[in-house]
């Protein structure tokens, strides 16, 4: 009960000046007079023997019970502590507000089946099955941002809109398969999609994490006028080359290339070509990139004004129907007692 009375608050609590009101107005204010027609009667004396009364000057002021004093305090004082709002303050509820939203694009280009990563177990899984362990861990720690997910290869598909559901995202994720958006690598058209879906967001830190294992195939739209657009519209590009480099000819991530995009947008550039290099690569991301969020604390009130104003009008209606009843009573037994019944 104390506990319950600890969370309750007064939003106006200087009514309570207002409870010993009826005191003062009880000292300062004079009674009521009322002025009545006085009957003359003869044989006055004799009438007032009869009615074993004394008789006094000056007016008659009738004192209430002591119960009906008590009653109507109580009655006031209820109606003081409604009048004074009391309201039960609830236990705080806290909105987390995101102010980063996060972009993953992941290529989905046949390369990426390549079996060049060795998992914890040093069993060799394709470069997506890898890329998929360590996002989970990533997404797991990013637990106060908003993530979205874009696939691409030839084609570039939003799989997911920014989200604080992290368990429909992962779950989402393990869905995505190798080859489902083509067979070709089109960065430049990722990033411009990536673009048009930061445009309704509304935080002030918005990131693309660009993770491919390839070079550009043609986009229609050049990668370096992709990342110079999202530069514009204040997205920050993180590129992580995967597996293999495009060195000497040879087919693989255009890692100069990556850079530059990065560089562009103010992000930065990574290569992994191994599992615990991926890791690493994450855990630096989550240097560079802070869980940044707003906390709002909210505790629902819930008004308890109707519990005195209720008890008040219920006492009130007792005590009347009490007094109603005694006099009925009391009036019956007067004209049993009169009439010689008893």
């Amino acid at each position: 009960m104390m506990a319950y009375l600890t969370n309750v608050e007064f939003v106006q609590a200087w009514v309570m000046v207002l409870l010993p009101l009826p005191l003062l107005v009880y000292f300062i204010v004079s009674p009521h007079r009322e002025r009545r027609p006085a009957l003359r009667i003869p044989f006055f004396d004799l009438a007032v023997q009869g009615s074993l009364c004394t008789p006094q000057q000056g007016a008659v002021v009738p004192r209430p019970g002591k119960l009906t004093l008590l009653v109507h305090a109580i009655v006031w004082g209820l109606l003081v502590v409604a009048a004074s709002r009391p309201e039960f303050v609830e236990p705080p509820l806290i909105k987390v507000t995101p102010s980063r939203d996060l972009l993953l694009a992941v290529d989905l280009s046949p390369s990426m089946q390549e079996q060049d990563f060795l998992d914890a177990r040093g069993v060799r899984v394709d470069r997506l099955t890898a890329l998929r362990s360590v996002l989970e861990q990533f997404i797991a720690r990013r637990s106060g941002d908003r993530i979205g997910l874009l696939v691409f290869a030839e084609q570039p598909f939003v799989l997911v809109p920014f989200t604080l559901d992290h368990a429909a995202l992962l779950a989402l994720m393990d869905e995505i398969r190798i080859g489902m958006a083509g067979g070709q690598t089109m960065i430049g058209d990722a990033i411009g999609l990536s673009i048009r879906v930061f445009e309704a967001s509304e935080v002030a830190h918005r990131t693309l994490i660009l993770l491919t294992d390839g070079d550009d195939s043609g986009s229609r739209v050049p990668p370096l006028k992709a990342a110079q657009i999202a530069a514009e519209r204040g997205v920050r590009i993180h590129a992580v080359a995967i597996g293999e480099l495009n060195l000497s000819g040879r087919r693989g991530a255009d890692f100069d290339g990556l850079s530059a995009i990065a560089r562009m947008t103010g992000g930065q550039a990574f290569h992994a070509d191994s599992l615990q290099g991926l890791e690493s690569i994450y855990k630096e991301l989550d240097v560079i990139e802070t869980v940044d969020h707003k906390s709002l604390s909210v505790r629902p009130r819930r008004p308890l004004h109707s519990l005195p104003l209720s008890a008040a009008l219920a006492l009130l209606l007792i005590w009347h129907l009490s007094a109603a009843t005694f006099s009925v009573f009391a009036a019956a037994a007067w004209q049993r007692r009169e009439t010689g019944l008893d």
